[in-house]
């Protein structure tokens, strides 16, 4: 049986009691985990796979990610013996370009859309409780993200939002990164610091706001 749990409590709490909480208080609920293998990905994984190894691990397979991102992507997998879950969009690369043409460039929110709302929205219907990287400090956008919400898919379906790190610093990331000797995507040493499909990331413009190197400002 869930119990229900306070946003507030969960972030007074160190990390690893928080995530013992959430999961000790949804017993039996299939759990996954969306990964980009950015940073802050890396972190949850690293807590998540103490208590379940297996962990469903769902990459965004978009077909425009860095080629450093894909073979880091591989070598972690084999590494950490991942459940590896590629959620792929419905169309190829080749056939959505032939049918829209270059979007990430003339109209990167429907790309987006297409190549990963979409895909993501229906692989998590076969879970209850959702796991994220997201931090608040990312960008504007997520200033209001929630340690935990409930998220309803476009079925209807209604599974629980997990962000462990909404409250942490990119600082906060990079001691946990540090302290555990964790390895980490090529593209921050070299200047990168939210990293998604290639043409849509460059290095940002705002220091202040790590995603104002996405989709050129345009998409945030």
């Amino acid at each position: 049986m869930s119990v229900a749990l306070d946003p507030d409590t969960l972030e007074r709490q160190e990390i690893e009691t928080a995530l013992n909480t959430i999961l000790e208080g949804h017993p039996g609920v299939s759990v996954c985990l969306t990964c980009s293998f950015q940073a802050e990905d890396m972190v949850v994984l690293h807590l998540l796979r103490a208590h379940l190894p297996h962990v469903p691990v769902l990459f965004l397979d978009t077909g425009y990610h860095f080629s450093d991102t894909y073979q880091y992507r591989d070598r972690i997998t084999a590494e950490w013996a991942l459940n590896l879950v590629n959620v792929l969009p419905e169309k190829t690369v080749t056939q959505q370009e032939s049918e829209f043409g270059i979007l990430y460039s003339e109209n990167p929110a429907k790309c987006c859309h297409l190549r990963k709302v979409e895909p993501l929205m229906a692989s998590l219907e076969a879970f209850g409780i959702w796991f994220t990287g997201l931090r608040r400090e990312q960008s504007p956008t997520r200033k209001n993200l929630q340690t935990i919400e409930q998220h309803r898919l476009p079925s209807g379906k209604s599974l629980l939002k997990v962000s462990l790190l909404a409250n942490w610093t990119w600082t906060q990331v990079w001691d946990y990164t540090r302290k555990h000797g964790l390895s980490y995507l090529p593209q921050y040493d070299q200047g990168y610091a939210s990293i998604g499909c290639e043409p849509c990331t460059s290095i940002p413009a705002d220091p202040l706001n790590a995603r104002s190197g996405r989709w050129s400002g345009r998409k945030l």
